[in-house]
């Protein structure tokens, strides 16, 4: 730990899995961009002929920009190997997570914790409802990113044969673009095609909203990557981050 990359690299793995680890807790909940930004009304448009009630996401779309900014950032310095490593750890503690969860869940509540006594809420129903996850949506959403992170650190480092250490907005982005549509598509298929909840039309159509969403927040993401780089380099010095990056393009 006495390294400044060392440092740069735990650094940025903790955020990169504590983002994870929030994106998948929080994903249970659906809210409407719309009534979000304070619009009057939800928008109403039909894709493949499926018709769609406004723009609704899950709440993980808070965390997983941040997630793209940090896996292009590691993929820069610390390479295809920094990558991998910092997403299968990050899905195994997920997997952890969701196993305490269950078993909090499984413990019988309090008598004086069990209801509001003010308004009569459930306590017990609801930290079930909030926390309590269905298998096939964990599935998906941990097999989404797990195949969204790989087809990134692939797709980032072919593209940086081409584009040498020039053009960064180019692989961040053009990764994340490729990863995305490959994510958005698995996790909604697992866990709502598969599980015979959605139909194949309404999955596809969901999926291209969700597709945009997370394409257009990257574009909006290219002035915070530049932030990072810059603020990296000045940590680390010029000649040290030029050396970490050659050395992460050359085993890349």
């Amino acid at each position: 730990m006495n390294s400044k990359s060392d440092r740069l690299f735990w650094l940025l793995g903790g955020f990169f899995v504590a983002n994870v680890l929030l994106a998948e807790l929080i994903g249970s909940k659906i809210f409407s961009l719309e009534r979000s930004l304070g619009l009057p009304a939800e928008l109403e448009f039909s894709l493949l002929g499926q018709p769609l009630q406004g723009i609704n996401l899950t709440a993980g779309v808070l965390m997983w920009p941040v997630v793209f900014v940090m896996t292009d950032i590691i993929n820069e310095y610390f390479g295809r190997r920094g990558v991998r490593m910092l997403s299968f750890l990050a899905a195994g503690l997920v997997v952890y997570a969701f196993i305490m969860v269950y078993g909090a869940m499984w413990l019988a509540p309090a008598g004086f914790w069990a209801t509001d006594p003010s308004t009569g809420l459930d306590r017990e129903l609801a930290f079930d409802q909030v926390f309590g996850q269905g298998l096939w949506i964990i599935t998906g959403s941990l097999a989404a990113f797990l195949v969204g992170q790989l087809t990134d650190v692939t797709a980032f480092h072919w593209l940086r044969r081409y584009t040498g250490a020039r053009l960064i907005w180019l692989r961040a982005t053009g990764s994340t673009l490729v990863s995305q549509l490959v994510d958005s598509f698995v996790v909604l298929f697992i866990a709502f095609y598969f599980s015979g909840r959605m139909s194949l039309p309404q999955v596809l159509a969901i999926a291209l909203v969700n597709y945009a969403y997370k394409g257009l927040l990257a574009l909006l993401l290219t002035p915070l990557l530049y932030l990072a780089h810059g603020a990296i380099d000045r940590y680390l010095g010029t000649e040290k981050a030029e050396k970490l990056i050659e050395q992460a393009a050359r085993k890349g």
